[in-house]
């Protein structure tokens, strides 16, 4: 389905080197962030206080952070699970408290506002564990990323899966390092949005190379430039679609979905935004400088020996 139809292939590629300068110095100034400031992680990464509280009526989630807050908490964690009644609190760790004395002046602000709040479980995540979550999160990553190496590599060719994975590590360092930048709290939820923005990204790289080794099927007198230009046209109509009703849901969780789901929005936002750009002006440009070519991905087929379709059939040796 097309929305519209573009009757001329536009220039992107004479505009790469630009955009990738631009794409270069944000990826530094990512870097430069993530060293310095480095990311503000949440309580399941550097442990702290897990409660469980109940209420009697629906919980005003606002409400209680407003009390977390007053009490110095500005960094709490605060969610359903369940049902609307019962709300799960992450406190981060104070050097002056033990788990059971935080879990006791929480309580006791909570019933001040809510005397029907009753505290059913206080558990310490130790830091071990947060150690542990981190260590997982970047073998996950790191599994990833070598997934999507090997899937470019055995449906395309070597360099479309060099440009793809560098344009998607391009996306992934760029989110965290807005997220290290305001010092947004970076949590479990907002890994899997990475992960997630990842798989988009993959994915609109790879419907662009299929789009351009179809271009280097049809036409053969077209330079590797012009197919580059014309596989991304090709696909604009589909990218506004497909990423425009995507990136409308994802701002509605945004505006919408709450604090739990707030800082996984963003990184969504980002990510979308930044896959588009990096599938179209990084990944195709990179696999243009690596020197792509028709035979890159269309393989010439072997005949038989007596094929009559062999020019060289019936030549006198």
């Amino acid at each position: 389905m097309e929305f519209f139809k573009i009757r001329r292939d536009y220039p992107f590629m004479h505009y790469a080197l630009y955009f990738n300068i631009a794409s270069f110095l944000m990826f530094a100034l990512a870097v430069f962030f993530l060293v310095t400031r480095g990311l503000h992680l949440s309580v399941e990464f550097t442990g702290g206080t897990v409660m469980e509280v109940a209420y009697s009526q629906p919980a005003d989630l606002g409400k209680v952070r407003g009390s977390l807050a007053a009490l110095g908490y500005n960094d709490a964690q605060v969610q359903n699970f369940g049902t609307s009644r019962d709300v799960m609190i992450r406190l981060p760790v104070q050097k002056d408290q033990t788990s059971a004395q935080q879990s006791q002046v929480v309580i006791k602000a909570l019933q001040a506002d809510h005397p029907d709040a009753e505290l059913r479980r206080t558990e310490f995540v130790g830091p071990q564990v947060g150690k542990e979550l981190a260590s997982d999160g970047l073998k996950a990553l790191a599994f990833v990323v070598i997934g999507i190496m090997i899937y470019l590599s055995m449906r395309f060719e070597w360099k479309y899966a060099v440009a793809g994975i560098i344009a998607n590590l391009h996306d992934v360092i760029i989110i965290m390092g807005f997220f290290a930048f305001f010092q947004w709290e970076f949590s479990l939820s907002v890994l899997a949005g990475v992960l997630a923005t990842l798989g988009y990204s993959v994915n609109e790289s790879v419907i662009i190379f299929d789009r351009i080794r179809e271009a280097f099927r049809r036409f053969r007198k077209m330079s590797t430039v012009e197919i580059i230009n014309h596989g991304i046209t090709a696909n604009i109509s589909r990218t506004i679609i497909t990423h425009g009703s995507t990136q409308a849901v994802v701002v509605s969780m945004l505006l919408f979905g709450g604090e739990a789901l707030h800082y996984f929005a963003v990184a969504l936002t980002i990510g979308i935004l930044f896959g588009i750009y990096s599938s179209v002006f990084v990944a195709a440009a990179i696999a243009m400088w690596l020197g792509i070519k028709r035979e890159d991905l269309i393989k010439a087929h072997r005949r038989e020996p007596g094929d009559p379709n062999d020019p060289n059939a019936g030549a006198v040796v």
